[in-house]
């Protein structure tokens, strides 16, 4: 506002006004960007990636009870899309995971979460080029040979990774074509293929040998791989048009249709391959057209299909891994190099970041096999994909708990305060069934980035501050 002339006559006293908060300020205005059918769209396209390719095989030696545990994994996902979009409506920026936790508890909450993130993204990486090794080996027989296997595996990690050195339009088309390739198995077996399911195939309930709630825990942290990406409207959310409404109903929207596909679909292949055959299958989707057609040929389209489909679904993975660990170096709270994008508009240096930690973690992990590498990878996943839902789970919390009216409802304060507090636990439980291994080696993973982020944050101090 401008500051009246010296020369102007004085004007009458006015009554006093309060003066308006600065969160009266009239907002800049926004570019359009995604709607709710798009938002919802990007929502299962994430969700919807390839490890469901690979993960009926790995659950069945729980038994059946995984089933149920898929029931009270979706309950759970669908509880954290609801969590996302209440603190979407907080905090309606790109960044979700890493802002969340910054904003309610400082900088290095904030860099925990975003490290714990871009690496469970690189190691799901890993996971899902050992997923294709199964359905290549329908392909072109392996014969068991590890060197091959291995050898199959980082083929289809570098491949989309020079996909993603290409550029982002050759990443796109990349992704049109996988996503529509994905969805075909999936709706085959989820929709024809429950005419042909057999009773006798499902198996014993619980194949553990230890209680039920054991057995429900442990697989469900090998499941919550598959639903991984419901984050993925909060983390756009700065390109998402009317964040405060849209993220959430797109969350929620897209995990409910993940979750339909998914169970429907694993219900299918337990009921269409033989349980002691489903437990060391490869290729369970590919075992499951076979008992349907009665042939080989089938199972050998829906295996080419599905290298494809994971191909693709890496492509994303490594896109998304690239750009978490760029806007976080922007911040100044990753390696200055993750921060420069090459000509293509992709961040080169977290490409090949990823590309070559993941390799790294094949090599380390593949003298088990591509089933057991498989698993071990997964759970990983699951711990770092896990820290980050319960730190912004744990910042919602805080929020509540300050009881500032410029960030709670006090309508809705018992309903966000259940949301926050279930998927809070939901987290913690599902770290704590992914295992003592799992929760080991994430949690070397998790403090390996501390000296980066004390290294960095220490750069950043004026001089002379310390002491």
């Amino acid at each position: 506002m401008t500051a009246p002339s010296s020369t102007e006559p004085p004007q009458p006293p006015q009554p006093a006004r309060p003066p308006k908060p600065a969160a009266a300020a009239v907002p800049a205005p926004r570019r359009p960007g995604f709607g709710l059918a798009a938002a919802t769209a990007l929502v299962m396209g994430n969700i919807i990636g390839g490890g469901i390719f690979a993960l009926p095989a790995a659950v069945a030696p729980y038994g059946t009870v995984s089933l149920l545990a898929f029931a009270v994994l979706s309950v759970a996902a669908v509880l954290l899309a609801v969590l996302f979009g209440q603190l979407a409506r907080r905090s309606p920026v790109t960044g979700g995971l890493y802002v969340y936790p910054r904003d309610a508890f400082g900088p290095f909450a904030g860099f925990l979460s975003a490290w714990s993130y871009w690496t469970m993204c690189w190691v799901s990486i890993a996971a899902l080029a050992v997923a294709v090794v199964g359905y290549a080996d329908v392909l072109v027989p392996l014969h068991g040979n590890r060197l091959l296997e291995g050898l199959a595996a980082l083929l289809a990690l570098w491949l989309p990774a020079a996909a993603n050195f290409a550029g982002t339009r050759v990443v796109g088309v990349v992704q049109i074509v996988s996503t529509v390739l994905k969805f075909v198995p999936l709706l085959l077996i989820a929709t024809v293929g429950l005419f042909f399911v057999r009773a006798d195939n499902f198996g014993p309930f619980n194949a553990t040998g230890d209680g039920v709630p054991g057995a429900v825990a442990a697989s469900a942290a090998l499941l919550l791989y598959s639903f991984l990406g419901v984050e993925s409207a909060a983390v756009s959310a700065g390109e998402v048009a009317d964040p405060e409404r849209t993220v959430g109903r797109a969350s929620v929207l897209g995990t409910l249709g993940s979750a339909l596909v998914y169970l429907l679909g694993t219900v299918a292949v337990f009921g269409l391959v033989p349980h002691d055959r489903l437990a060391g299958s490869g290729a369970p989707f590919a075992d499951a057209v076979d008992a349907i057609t009665g042939g080989h040929r089938g199972g050998t389209v829906i295996a080419l299909v599905a290298v494809v489909s994971v191909t693709g679904c890496l492509n994303g993975w490594i896109l998304m891994a690239a750009q978490t660990s760029y806007a976080v170096a922007r911040d100044g709270l990753f390696p200055a190099p993750f921060a420069k994008k090459g000509r293509g508009g992709v961040p080169g240096f977290g490409v090949w970041a990823c590309a070559v930690l993941g390799t790294v973690l094949i090599a380390l992990n593949y003298t088990a096999g591509p089933d057991a590498t498989f698993r071990v990878l997964v759970l990983i996943t699951t711990f770092t994909g896990c820290v980050p839902y319960l730190l912004s789970a744990a910042a919602q919390l805080y929020w509540l708990a300050r009881g500032s009216r410029a960030r709670v409802r006090p309508a809705g304060l018992a309903r966000d305060l259940t949301v926050a507090a279930l998927s809070f636990a939901f987290s913690f439980w599902l770290i704590a069934g992914a295992g003592y291994a799992a929760v080991y080696q994430g949690v070397l993973f998790l403090f390996a980035g501390i000296p980066v982020y004390v290294w960095l944050r220490g750069r950043q101090e004026p001089a002379g501050t310390a002491g």
